[in-house]
């Protein structure tokens, strides 16, 4: 899998994120891809080959390996990060409609584009607010909702989160209860726990970056609320006191002319 192409389109949405959002895709990268790049497939290997059991009847270890290891745990951690990358695609393509329309006012020589060159839009960093704020929460949600269910079907299929020494299996066609050794299960056993772990500081992560984002929200829109600029009673109150003096002075030019005009 090339984790380059990948590396690439994220980090062109780590350009508009928060500090938070930044600190999760290094934890991402250095934490994840790399260990489970570098180190991980290295020691899982082949482990269908390395997966031993006490008989020679024919099909018998294919089908234990298959029943305590309906996928494996490579393949598994690489779907999770493929799903738990993808929200952040959502961001990308925002990124890039809004730099499109920028480009095609630039080009149209609309008044209100204040960019000077092509350049000078390329380089520019978005502000989280409007609808890229509603996207960017979104996408923060999502990789939420991908890393709790994948947490949670690692635990499901595989019993827990320890590697077991020893597999009882009395599955069909073994002819009776088979003993399976698994290689190198202590390991393993550290390498599950250690992507685990990291995987909840992504959570951890995720969940004070979405609290941080609606805690910004909600303070934005109370300032605006606050604002008498902005409160419409205010300006309609503003307004028809204008008005009103505004007919006093009317008045009073009136009431002058008319007295000088019978003097």
């Amino acid at each position: 899998m090339d984790w380059g192409a990948l590396h690439t389109i994220l980090g062109g949405v780590n350009k508009h994120s928060t500090s938070i959002g930044k600190i999760w895709l290094t934890v991402l990268f250095i934490f994840r891809i790399m260990i489970l790049v570098v180190a991980a497939e290295r020691v899982w290997g082949d482990e269908q080959d390395d997966f031993v059991c006490n008989t020679l009847q024919p099909g018998c270890k294919n089908v234990c390996y298959d029943h305590f290891f309906p996928i494996s745990h490579i393949r598994l951690w690489a779907l999770q990060l493929i799903f738990v990358s993808t929200p952040a695609l959502l961001v990308a393509m925002h990124v890039a409609y809004r730099r499109h329309e920028k480009k095609r006012q630039f080009r149209k020589g609309d008044q209100k584009c204040e960019y000077k060159d092509i350049e000078e839009i390329r380089k520019q960093r978005f502000r989280i607010e409007g609808s890229l704020w509603w996207t960017y929460t979104s996408s923060i949600f999502f990789r939420l909702v991908f890393e709790a269910v994948f947490m949670y079907a690692f635990y499901f299929m595989y019993d827990g989160f320890r590697m077991p020494r020893l597999m009882k299996c009395n599955a069909w066609p073994c002819p009776n209860t088979v003993d399976c050794f698994v290689s190198r299960p202590t390991e393993k056993t550290v390498f599950t726990i250690f992507m685990i772990a990291v995987s909840s500081i992504c959570i951890l992560l995720n969940v004070a970056e979405l609290c941080y984002l609606l805690t910004k929200f909600f303070l934005r829109r109370s300032k605006k609320a606050g604002n008498p600029k902005h409160h419409p009673n205010h300006e309609n109150k503003e307004e028809t006191k204008q008005n009103e003096m505004n007919e006093l002075i009317s008045d009073s030019c009136q009431n002058t002319v008319i007295g000088f005009s019978s003097s």
